[in-house]
């Protein structure tokens, strides 16, 4: 037997097999479409803008997953039950029907069916929105299909990602090899702000693939699944999540490397793309022709459909718990047709919104994993997890303002209505006041205050503590 119950361990085997199930996890196939665009975008800066996105889309995640280890899956055990439950709520809309999910539907349109549509620009009038009608069709069979499967979940949905996972690393190794002895072009010029902020441009970008996050989520999950496999002794629960954390990790990083390079190397074949999506499909359509278009689109398809799947559930299982009045089947109902709607933003248009919320909730979630390994240095943890996050919120509140007041500003520089302005103009007015903090520029005026909290907090009480100790 692979695995024995009675000594709590695991064989090399069902450890690989672990960690294959974290990577595939993480790599909803959203993940591929980043990178890419990135790489373009970073031209001649690539290195620095790809170790910015390696901290906060490979880094993160796998210090996020040690840390639900390291708490035995209790991160949010210091906070107040109504401040644990409102982020468990956040975390599980974002990654659920408000970002995540959706976009897995965009995701699928864009390098699933575009490539094999003739027309994409047909629209329908609804009201005072223009729809783009295959986009419509599309994502409304996808989320019917979604909605299916996670109402009468079986083992169909295991075994196609059993056979998912391995076909979709083969195409990835594929891809790789052939960015690096076959790349379409040199590399190209920095554009925008990877001119100026390639490190942390780059460690913002890596905030969409919202893995930081999921991390949470996923750990406790990972916990589960082992202690239904009999190991039940926290120790051994905390080595095997470690080393299926650090395989998922070396997996992402392959990935995010070799499509930084495709981005960076990409050349003509870029020209008019809007996300990465589009370069990616370009690139493999240009190196391998209609059946590399044919295997990317039937793979990232299967893979964002069995992301959405997992979503759903998860989503639905979780709010099932909240309110139990509410039944899951209802719920994925609900939550299906919410993602259908979104999806219909369009993944350029989603990916904006959903930055300044990033923007916001990100400083929170980080901030969550430094004091969950500190918890045993703090003479007062309850009060240090509690000070640490507030301090993190309100900072990346301020940056997600900053984000969202410059996406609403039109090329004139107007806001697009009166109340947009008045946003606009609420944000500048505390601008000069704010830009006082290191990186407000860059978007990271959370991080000073929040590690001179965690700081302060290492040293508070220290010293009653001792003197109690020798009394």
């Amino acid at each position: 037997m692979g695995l024995s119950v009675q000594d709590n361990q695991m064989s090399i085997g069902d450890t690989l097999g672990l960690g294959f199930m974290t990577f595939a996890f993480f790599l909803g196939a959203g993940n591929l479409i980043f990178p890419p665009f990135a790489g373009m975008l970073a031209g001649g800066n690539m290195p620095l803008a790809m170790l910015g996105f390696l901290i906060t889309a490979v880094g993160l995640p796998l210090v996020g997953l040690i840390a639900v280890a390291k708490a035995q899956g209790k991160v949010m055990a210091m906070l107040p039950v109504f401040a644990a439950t409102a982020l468990a709520i956040a975390i599980y809309i974002i990654i659920g029907p408000a970002f995540a999910a959706p976009r897995t539907g965009l995701v699928a349109y864009e390098i699933g069916a575009k490539p094999f549509i003739g027309n994409t620009s047909a629209t329908i009038l609804l009201g005072h929105l223009s729809l783009n009608l295959s986009q419509l069709i599309y994502t409304l069979g996808f989320f019917a299909v979604t909605m299916l499967l996670a109402l009468f979940p079986g083992k169909l949905l295991d075994s196609v990602g059993k056979v998912l996972t391995p076909i979709l690393l083969i195409l990835l190794v594929g891809l790789a090899a052939s960015v690096l002895f076959l790349p379409a072009s040199e590399v190209g010029q920095a554009v925008g702000d990877y001119q100026h902020h390639p490190l942390t441009k780059g460690i913002l970008e890596g905030y969409n693939t919202m893995d930081t996050l999921a991390s949470l989520m996923f750990g406790m999950l990972i916990i589960d699944i082992l202690r239904k496999k009999g190991i039940d002794q926290p120790s051994a629960q905390t080595k095997y999540l470690i080393r299926a954390a650090f395989i998922a990790a070396t997996g992402l990083a392959f990935v995010y490397v070799s499509l930084f390079f495709l981005g960076a190397t990409a050349g003509d074949i870029a020209i008019g793309a809007k996300n990465g999506g589009e370069i990616l499909t370009n690139y493999v359509t240009h190196e391998f022709g209609s059946l590399g278009t044919v295997l990317l689109s039937t793979v990232v398809t299967l893979a964002c459909l069995t992301t959405a799947v997992g979503l759903v559930s998860a989503c639905s299982e979780f709010f099932n718990e909240l309110m139990p009045k509410l039944s899951y089947r209802l719920l994925v109902v609900l939550l299906s047709a919410i993602c259908a709607v979104i999806a219909n933003v369009g993944l350029t248009q989603l990916i904006a919104i959903s930055i300044p919320v990033l923007m916001m909730i990100y400083p929170v979630a980080i901030a969550l994993v430094a004091v969950t390994f500190l918890t045993s240095y703090f003479a007062k943890p309850q009060f240090a997890h509690r000070a640490t996050l507030s301090v993190a919120l309100l900072f990346g509140i301020f940056d997600g303002m900053k984000v969202a007041a410059k996406s609403l500003t039109g090329d004139d520089g107007k806001g697009i209505n009166a109340i947009a302005q008045w946003f606009i103009d609420s944000v500048s007015g505390m601008a000069p006041t704010l830009s006082i903090l290191p990186l407000y520029e860059e978007g990271m005026a959370w991080l000073l205050p929040t590690l001179v909290v965690i700081v302060l907090c290492l040293f508070l009480g220290r010293g009653g503590a001792k003197t109690a100790t020798t009394a």
